[in-house]
């Protein structure tokens, strides 16, 4: 390779993705403090995964020759900050598919655990209390999913299995697929009161940051179950607050906000309030369903051919 081949930064080793095109130079770098090399030689920018907002644009303003910002998350939320420092022309591109079986496994554990009282059962043991009683199931359950991509049609996917009552889809704009209409947001207050458990899975945007709050929350039906794998801020922690520790609603957040949940804060001790710490798309399915990904857009740029999964392009 001359001094003139492009750098490309990953996250990963790049001897550890196979089929990456040899057009490029691999540059490790997942947020450390001293960078791989001169951000200005970068073309193709991987963001770190899982790594604070802060960490993952820091490069972006030092990178005037970037032509593809690819994340290693659905949401992309977190890189939005940096792109003003962009020149024009800059594709966004997000990682769908990389976390929708991992996503959507766990918005399933997180609906079963809290329906048949798991949680409970565990500090029972813990505690070597037989804790038998009656608990709820999913069969039977209705169902909204609120954010009906890739992720939300997974989810539907795995519910077949078990049983459940009619399924409910909401997304940004109203839609037919296959298995029936996919209402639009304008449509939830008719469709809330309705479920029995509702999940999310929405992007954060303006249109869902708070989207579940004091309104939402309160045309849901007494003893609904609200699971939350989107982002911590489409929900609003006050309100609630007040749903649960009233005992009207349950709750299961792989999600929070703030994130991460601090020490002391009344969440972590809310009576019927589940949560896992962000581990939506950590799991052993990420890590090869990424590197496809990257193996995938990098050797479409390299070949001068579109990128898939572009988000936005800066202006």
């Amino acid at each position: 390779m001359t001094a003139m081949t492009p750098d490309v930064w990953l996250p990963f080793p790049a001897e550890e993705i196979e089929g990456l095109p040899d057009s490029f130079r691999y540059r490790l770098w997942d947020g450390e403090d001293a960078f791989p090399a001169d951000p200005a030689d970068c073309v193709f920018y991987v963001t770190p995964y899982m790594k604070s907002p802060e960490v993952t644009v820091r490069p972006l303003a030092a990178m005037p020759a970037v032509r593809i910002v690819q994340t290693l998350t659905a949401g992309i939320d977190h890189v939005l900050g940096g792109l003003g420092d962009l020149r024009p022309g800059v594709r966004l591109c997000n990682a769908v598919g990389v976390h929708t079986a991992s996503t959507a496994e766990l918005a399933l554990a997180l609906t079963l655990a809290s329906l048949r009282g798991i949680p409970g059962m565990v500090r029972g043991q813990d505690r070597e209390e037989w804790r038998s009683g009656f608990y709820d199931a999913l069969a039977d359950k209705s169902v909204l999913i609120i954010g009906y991509g890739s992720i939300g049609s997974a989810i539907e996917d795995r519910l077949v299995a078990f049983e459940c009552g009619p399924v409910a889809r909401v997304a940004r704009t109203a839609r037919t697929t296959a298995r029936g209409p996919v209402h639009a947001l304008a449509d939830l207050p008719g469709l809330l009161p309705q479920a029995d458990v509702v999940i999310l899975v929405t992007p954060l945007t303006d249109a869902t940051r708070s989207l579940a709050g004091a309104d939402f929350l309160g045309r849901m039906k007494d003893g609904a179950l609200l699971v939350n794998v989107s982002r911590g801020p489409v929900v609003d922690t006050k309100s609630l607050l007040a749903e649960v520790e009233s005992g009207r609603l349950r709750a299961a957040l792989d999600v929070t906000d703030p994130e991460p949940l601090p020490a002391g804060h009344p969440l972590w001790h809310a009576p019927n309030v589940l949560i896992t710490p962000h581990v939506g798309g950590s799991s052993s399915a990420f890590e090869p369903r990424a590197k496809r990904l990257l193996a995938r857009q990098l050797t479409r740029f390299a070949a001068g051919e579109p990128v898939e999964h572009t988000v936005l392009i800066t202006e």
